[in-house]
């Protein structure tokens, strides 16, 4: 990742694109490098511009930010962004879908401009956000989701993860980095990397939101 944390703004709405840009005209270590009003604008963006974060509005024209997301981060040219969803208090289930098509957190519409700001370094950072406001419905939406669906013969089983490997994934399921993680547990650095190399084998997550989206799905969490 470069210096600064290079962001593309997707939202169908110029108002909100401009106000984003305005906030973060005045961090240090973001910068905008580029703006689309539609989902396939923001593919196409993403693809040649290589930002390293996607501001993506989940409702737009043309592709939603869902499928965006989708195919963003199943483009295998250049290092796969982190998708960061807006969102509104009324939208758990497609923040979920969304979750499960890549992104690594999401952030309300309402937010506070600082809010905007750690939420990128978070995410740059290769972390889940789960704002704190509206995590409790989030998840919850995502057990009824997850309920309403028929059982899967695998639900329920551990997929082979050691006790240790349980409470890391729990602890990530929560939101916590690595050193918290390791605080915790009382265990070094490397090794709670170590623990999540082997999760992710495991599970076949393909990163931190997809491994909270599976924990949750089949109550590891």
């Amino acid at each position: 990742m470069s210096e600064k944390i290079r962001v593309l703004l997707a939202d169908d709405q110029r108002l909100m694109r401009e106000g984003l840009r305005i906030i973060l005209e005045d961090t240090a270590d973001i910068e905008v490098i580029g703006e689309a009003q539609d989902g396939l604008g923001a593919i196409k963006q993403a693809e040649e511009l290589e930002p390293d974060v996607i501001l993506m509005d989940i409702r737009m024209p043309l592709c939603d930010g869902i499928e965006a997301t989708e195919r963003i981060r199943q483009q295998a040219n250049g290092p796969r962004p982190r998708v960061l969803l807006l969102t509104t208090f009324d939208t758990p289930e497609l923040v979920i879908e969304g979750m499960r098509a890549g992104a690594s957190g999401y952030l309300l519409k309402d937010c506070s401009a600082e809010e905007v700001g750690s939420a990128i370094r978070t995410v740059a950072r290769g972390q889940v956000l789960l704002q704190a406001s509206s995590a409790v419905d989030l998840l919850a939406g995502l057990a009824n989701a997850q309920a309403s669906r028929p059982t899967s013969p695998t639900q329920g089983e551990t997929f082979g993860l050691t006790a240790r490997e349980l409470d890391v994934v729990r602890l990530i399921a929560k939101g916590r980095n690595n050193a918290e993680i390791a605080q915790e547990l009382s265990v070094s650095d490397s090794t709670v990397k170590t623990h999540i190399n082997h999760i992710f084998t495991k599970l076949g997550a393909r990163d931190r939101a997809h491994l909270v989206v599976l924990a949750h799905q089949f109550g590891l969490s």
